[in-house]
């Protein structure tokens, strides 16, 4: 049982890594932002200031 549960919390860690990394490498600067590849505030390396 509690293999399970460490195969499941590997797996959600795994697939979100996966997801910042991919992003990163797409050219979006902030992740969170819905704006993240064109936001002037992410472009220039600054924290994201997107509020939608």
């Amino acid at each position: 049982m509690d293999y399970i549960i460490i195969a499941v919390v590997v797996v959600i860690l795994a697939a979100a890594i996966g997801y910042i990394v991919k992003k990163k490498k797409s050219g979006a600067h902030c992740i969170g932002c819905p704006d993240g590849g064109s936001c002037s505030h992410c472009q220039g390396g600054g924290s994201c200031h997107c509020h939608k």
